[in-house]
């Protein structure tokens, strides 16, 4: 309730008349307080403001909500599309017309949309408006941070309607339907492979230019694809979680132990169609094709050299350099050849795999038994 009072209820004070400091405070003060005495607060003094950034968010969403269940009265001739607003269907129409009148000043490449075009400025502005709330990484586009918030929540809303697989992004999900559908699009320049996934091609590029930019840590070589780096560092910390449940044996590898199997099988399902001969492993079959057809496409650099493999080529290449990447776990001694390690091996476990068929008599290394069965002749 608000009090009037007339002119004439306050006190009259002449002008020129000078007032004790003293008394005027002591007014003040006494105007700050209540009827019962008690301090006047000022409202505005403790107030407490609401977080701005919550209010926006439930304003939005409450918009968003609004106009959700608003009627869409405009309907695209096209396609049957509809929109609640006019400005949104004239949008949608620049889709099939196919019609780009908003054109970037800095690169030239133009749009159908003008929000389009101000999300692609941003790129030339470095402008990173939408942030996340959770780790801070900041995004130009508001489709790029709802994307990275799903690493957070978990959320994979793309399904494979064949396997069941989920995805939190669509594009994933069309890429991995490549798979079912056998559609391969993405062509290798160089040699023509061709890929269903850009990733694999991308992979697949690095043969022909080299380039391997994940390295060891520890001794520094390097690979040209992520999961070999992994797979190799293994060798440094020992680890083996792959065990035969035949003799009991381990491997660093999944690949290693499938083809260990194969010797308690005895299982060759690769033939050369040329002779007939059988080989548990493909890339035996392949090294031993090159055999019939003689060809030795790679060449030594240094000593000119030419090899049927190029892994040939790789282990001959460290007889020059020097390098001794196979390492002995018993002893340490070191090999640039992976067969001459196994060779090694046996040294240590007693094996002896090739026999003589005349006296029977075993060794370890194939050359000793041909030394030794030149003796019977």
């Amino acid at each position: 309730m608000f009090c009037f009072f007339a002119p004439s209820d306050f006190p009259q004070h002449d002008c020129k008349e000078q007032e004790d400091p003293s008394q005027i405070k002591g007014e003040q003060e006494k105007l700050r307080t209540t009827e019962e005495g008690k301090p006047f607060v000022r409202k505005q003094e403790t107030q407490t403001f609401p977080d701005k950034s919550k209010d926006d968010n439930l304003h939005r969403n409450k918009l968003e909500e609004i106009v959700s269940e608003l009627p869409k009265s405009h309907s695209c001739s096209t396609c049957g599309k509809r929109f609640n607003r006019k400005e949104h269907l004239k949008m949608h129409m620049e889709y099939h017309t196919g019609e780009k009148r908003y054109s970037c000043s800095t690169c030239g490449k133009r749009y159908n949309v003008k929000s389009s075009l101000k999300t692609h400025i941003r790129i030339h502005t470095r402008e990173k408006s939408h942030c996340c709330s959770t780790c801070g990484k900041s995004f130009t586009q508001k489709g790029q941070l709802n994307s990275h918030m799903r690493i957070h929540t978990g959320e994979k809303p793309h399904c494979c309607s064949t396997c069941g697989k989920r995805f939190t992004l669509k594009t994933y999900l069309t890429e991995h339907m490549k798979i079912h559908t056998g559609e391969k699009p993405h062509s290798c320049t160089t040699c023509g492979k061709s890929f269903s996934q850009k990733g694999q091609l991308n992979i697949h590029m690095r043969i022909h230019t080299g380039e391997k930019p994940y390295f060891c840590s520890i001794c520094g070589e390097r690979f040209n694809v992520v999961t070999n780096l992994k797979i190799h560092m293994k060798i440094h910390t020992s680890e083996k979680p792959h065990s035969c449940s035949t003799c009991g044996k381990r491997f660093s590898r999944k690949s290693h132990l499938t083809r260990h199997i194969q010797i308690h099988t005895g299982e060759k399902s690769h033939s050369c169609s040329t002779c007939g001969k059988r080989f548990n492993r493909k890339e035996n079959l392949k090294m031993h094709m090159e055999y019939h057809t003689g060809e030795k496409q790679y060449s030594c650099s240094t000593s000119r050299k030419r090899f049927t493999l190029k892994t040939y080529l790789n282990e001959h290449a460290r007889i020059h350099t020097g390098e001794k990447p196979h390492s002995c776990d018993t002893c340490g001694k070191s090999f640039a050849q992976k067969g001459q390690l196994n060779s090694h091996m046996r040294i240590h476990t007693s094996e002896k795999p090739h026999s003589c068929s005349t006296c029977g008599k075993r060794f370890s290394r194939k050359s000793h038994l041909t030394r030794h069965t030149n003796s019977h002749r």
